[in-house]
């Protein structure tokens, strides 16, 4: 297995593994990443990349899907409506993306060439190129306030692009492996998998405070009904529920090694990935109480959530599938096939497809979720 390790930080297989801590020994680290979430122990899997849940994404405005292709430095375009497909040329290594939907702009993050690409939907095209600090990672979008956020790996800040200059500036507020925002409030969120705090930061000035919450969190998703964010705690097999307000930190058991968390708002239930034991739990918001788990895939790395139709996606990194729930019943309904090993999502609910982002070939899969899911 050719593992890579970079301080204290997750090192990466098939995804960003789970780093342990420095007290435990390298033998000890090593077995606990072949098995984490997202790690790929089989001995014909590809090794090295650093690839997020964030690979893949759609604009429900424009219905075109953007995906990263690590490999060649390139973004894949699918128009829907026409079915032409295209790529976009951007920095080196990119990862992960996002789309600001209100200015039909996609923010690609290169890794190896610690920079941020711009592309206009419009064109399809980069027009401009964001120099940032080492390693970026993952990124998240305030259509609000038109300031996107750009995480490092290895930085003592995270880059504040203003989307309307394409300039941007650094905010020192540490490194950060997982973020997500609460655009009403301008609260920004951030953790890092070492790091037992989670940091709170007022989007307007820049403010930062700490609140405990425990190491080795992974999956992060916001609720604005509720106020709360759920964080995947994959030291101790919990979600938990940080209330944005209060602070009050609540938990939730569910099953082993969560890795991702998504949010049905409407039916108010949250979905847990828990990789190590292959489920899914369904959690009911209002009771903070498991009311299903279900068995999915092997090895399942990604979850998301198409609220019109009441559909839950998983996608599983060792099964070449993705698993699809029954929200109203929360049961199983069966499986689409995918590329190799899936390891991202994205829903065009209107469309009808869901878009699985692969570790390997095809780079990007393409799901007709009208048809009938089939046991596997």
């Amino acid at each position: 297995m050719n593992l890579q390790v970079r301080s204290c930080r997750p090192f990466f297989s098939i995804s960003r593994s789970l780093c342990v801590s420095a007290a435990r020994s390298t033998l000890t680290a090593i077995v606990f990443a072949g098995m984490a979430c997202g790690a790929h122990a089989q001995s014909d899997a590809p090794h090295g990349r650093l690839i997020t849940s964030l690979a893949v994404a759609v604009n429900s405005s424009t219905h075109k899907v953007y995906a990263v292709n690590e490999d060649s430095g390139t973004v894949s375009v699918v128009d829907e409506r026409s079915g032409a497909t295209r790529t976009v040329k951007v920095g080196s290594g990119p990862i992960s993306l996002a789309i600001n939907r209100s200015t039909n702009r996609i923010y690609v993050v290169n890794t190896d060439s610690n920079s941020t690409s711009v592309i206009d939907g419009e064109q399809d095209a980069v027009i401009a190129t964001i120099k940032g600090g080492s390693h970026p990672y993952v990124l998240a979008v305030n259509e609000t306030t038109n300031k996107i956020y750009v995480t490092y790996t290895y930085s003592n800040a995270v880059t504040v692009i203003d989307g309307a200059t394409n300039t941007a500036q650094a905010l020192k507020v540490g490194s950060a492996d997982g973020i997500a925002i609460d655009p009403r409030s301008n609260t920004i969120f951030l953790t890092t998998y070492e790091d037992p705090n989670i940091r709170i930061i007022d989007g307007a000035t820049g403010t930062m405070i700490k609140v405990a919450v425990g190491p080795h969190l992974w999956g992060i998703a916001f609720d604005e009904p509720s106020n709360t964010l759920y964080l995947a705690h994959t030291g101790t097999a919990d979600i938990v529920a940080l209330n944005e307000k209060t602070h009050e930190v609540n938990t939730i058991s569910v099953g082993a090694i969560p890795c991702a968390v998504a949010v049905n708002p409407i039916t108010r239930t949250i979905y847990a990935v828990n990789y190590g034991d292959e489920t899914v739990s369904a959690i009911d918001i209002a009771k903070r109480k498991v009311v299903a788990t279900l068995h999915v895939g092997k090895h399942p790395q990604a979850v998301a959530i198409d609220s019109l139709h009441n559909r839950v996606y998983v996608a599983n990194v060792h099964s070449n599938t993705v698993t699809v729930i029954d929200g109203s019943k929360n049961t199983v309904i069966g499986a689409y096939d995918a590329g190799k090993n899936p390891y991202a999502l994205a829903i065009d609910s209107v469309a009808g497809h869901i878009y699985a982002a692969n570790y390997d070939e095809p780079p990007v899969t393409a799901i007709d979720v009208s048809g009938t899911a089939t046991q596997k």
